[in-house]
């Protein structure tokens, strides 16, 4: 195994890079993962992994089949890791080119969600519960960001995602044969509970601002989670899971 010692190192710099650079993600068509369970759950999941930088004194090496092991000494692999005071080990994973010809059962959809750790775990939810598809519309977030990858908590290797551009996104969901429903607060808007989601696409919006008229524009129906009179505006994952979790329960 291949032993770097220097800051410098063009491995080290692009592993940096990938890291810190969406951009750069998009045109090497890789992206970065950090820590022993997400290698373990790419392994699983047949990802096709190319790099792998081990942390010395980190986690123990293990053998990938067709990639690049390397290792470094902590101080060396502080600069190349995303996240701080990790154990390792840093591996670059290839973004899939195919997107799934099978029509999905369900979505969620989220739009202008910009918080990684948000994103992050509505696919870890959605993979949990078995939805057909995360659709992301607007500014979210990177999908390939660090911090979206770590919270997916292995579920980006698994769960079918698709970024999908506001005006494409009414002519997909019709090929797809499922109409929209915004989770919005308006008059109009019917209680969860009174809904069957089974065959459906929801959409969230970020907290601050919720879903953008364009988008509500295109919804058949809106929905709305009942909560207390005096209660805050639910996390849009929080809300995004409760949906889910709804559009679930209708499929057993």
């Amino acid at each position: 195994m291949e032993r770097i010692t220097s800051r410098k190192n063009r491995m080290i710099a692009s592993l940096r890079l990938l890291g810190s650079d969406a951009k750069e993600r998009r045109e090497q068509g890789y992206y970065v993962c950090d820590g022993l369970k997400l290698l373990e759950e790419a392994v699983n999941a047949r990802a096709e992994i190319a790099t792998v930088l081990w942390k010395e004194h980190g986690s123990e090496p293990v053998e990938i089949p067709g990639a690049q092991q390397l290792i470094a000494p902590e101080d060396v692999f502080e600069v190349a890791s995303p996240m701080a005071n990790s154990p390792g080990p840093v591996f670059t994973v290839k973004i899939p080119e195919n997107r799934e010809d099978i029509t999905p059962r369900n979505a969620i959809v989220l739009e202008n969600v910009q918080d990684p750790g948000n994103v992050g775990t509505v696919l870890r939810t959605a993979n949990a519960l078995g939805i057909g598809a995360v659709v992301l519309t607007g500014a979210c977030a990177d999908l390939y960001h660090p911090k979206t990858v770590r919270a997916t908590m292995g579920a980006i290797f698994r769960q079918r995602v698709e970024r999908i551009p506001l005006t494409a996104l009414r002519q997909v969901l019709e090929s797809w044969d499922l109409p929209l429903v915004g989770a919005v607060l308006s008059e109009r808007a019917e209680n969860i509970l009174a809904m069957d989601l089974t065959h459906a696409a929801v959409a969230v919006g970020s907290e601050g601002s919720g879903l953008s008229r364009e988008l509500i524009n295109l919804c058949a129906k809106e929905v709305i989670i009942p909560m207390q009179p005096d209660s805050e505006s639910l996390n849009a994952a929080v809300a995004a899971s409760i949906i889910m979790w709804e559009m679930r329960g209708r499929m057993l």
